[in-house]
């Protein structure tokens, strides 16, 4: 495939020239109060990969560009939550970006989403990508649906390239994530949950949790938290509420929770409907009183995964409208879009 890539005929496409194997490199970076890009020119000593793209990439931007609204680049939609994402996308009238980036088992495929052949890449090729990216759609908000090993090196990636991104990954490093990107003043929505309904949840424990500290003080917490088995990492959103609870006065330590992964304790002790159990999310969390006489269990059970595309597709929504007004907040979370309230 790379070969036929290096073999395509050249086009004319500033920035991006195939001249004695050499690939001059061009560089956006949006700056404070969204400043015009800055363009910086590398010599590299190996072929460009991306030249058989151009083409395909410099057509759809022109052709789909009148009906959208702006587009939107979703990196592991190859996987069952970015496929979600893209195709939420394109219900909602935005253009899906035809290239991808994954890791690097899954890449150099192509899947068909909607009317969009998209060309999912490894993840090796993200320098090469994000030139042509950034070339044929400049106004571009990515989204990122990949994997937890990968979260702190992307998140770098994108602010580099000054990419306002929408990071739906959980794991990795957290506070170096969100210290990356306020160091590099990019625009940014970051939250381990992307269900409004599961954030409205979320912001009402920590509205308790400010104004009742200790309100559970010398309570017994329990948390089960149960996803498909494609998850590998410890939910986030259980991590969140941990921490509202911690405040709330319970003595409760993160690698407490009970991560639930296999299918026969999914089904019969969790209640997860059989052919959910490839997308599903089953939270419990269980108060105790000291002397235990009273009772009180938090829940929430997701099936599927049309509440975090939808959800995703809002904060992609709410972030091309902070970018667009140059917005001074540069780092949000989804308490913040659902605090916009004008979502769909």
């Amino acid at each position: 495939m790379l070969s036929k890539a290096l073999n395509a005929p050249q086009i004319s496409l500033t920035g991006l020239q195939n001249r004695d194997h050499l690939c001059s490199r061009v560089v956006y970076r949006r700056f404070a109060r969204n400043a015009r890009p800055l363009m910086s020119t590398v010599k590299r000593k190996s072929p460009c990969l991306c030249v058989a793209n151009a083409e395909k990439l410099e057509n759809a931007s022109t052709s789909t560009a009148s009906k959208t609204s702006f587009p939107v680049m979703v990196n592991g939609c190859a996987g069952n939550m970015g496929r979600a994402v893209a195709e939420a996308a394109l219900s909602a009238g935005l253009q899906l970006v035809p290239l991808s980036l994954t890791s690097p088992h899954l890449g150099n495929q192509k899947i068909q989403i909607g009317d969009v052949e998209v060309d999912v890449r490894s993840a090796s090729e993200k320098d090469d990508v994000y030139d042509l990216i950034l070339q044929n759609y400049p106004h571009v908000v990515v989204v990122d649906y990949t994997v937890p090993s990968a979260v702190n090196e992307n998140a770098e990636l994108y602010c580099r390239m000054g990419v306002p991104f929408v990071m739906g990954t959980t794991g990795g490093d957290r506070e170096k994530l969100l210290d990356v990107v306020r160091k590099s003043n990019n625009y940014a929505v970051i939250a381990p949950q992307m269900g409004k309904q599961v954030v409205a949840f979320q912001a009402a424990m920590e509205i308790m949790a400010e104004q009742f500290p200790e309100a559970f003080s010398g309570y017994k917490l329990e948390v089960t938290e149960s996803h498909q088995s494609s998850k590998v990492d410890t939910s986030g959103t259980a991590k969140a509420i941990v921490s509202c609870f911690q405040r709330l006065g319970v003595s409760y330590d993160l690698d407490q929770i009970k991560k639930v992964r296999d299918r026969t304790e999914q089904i019969e002790k969790m209640g997860v409907p059989e052919n959910y159990l490839g997308g599903h999310a089953f939270h419990t969390y269980s108060l105790t009183s000291p002397d235990n006489t009273v009772a009180f269990q938090f829940q929430h059970n997701v099936c599927g995964r049309s509440i975090y595309a939808q959800g995703t597709v809002d904060a992609v929504l709410f972030l091309a409208k902070k970018v667009k007004s140059n917005a001074e907040k540069r780092l949000y979370n989804m308490i913040d879009v659902l605090r916009e309230g004008n979502m769909r």
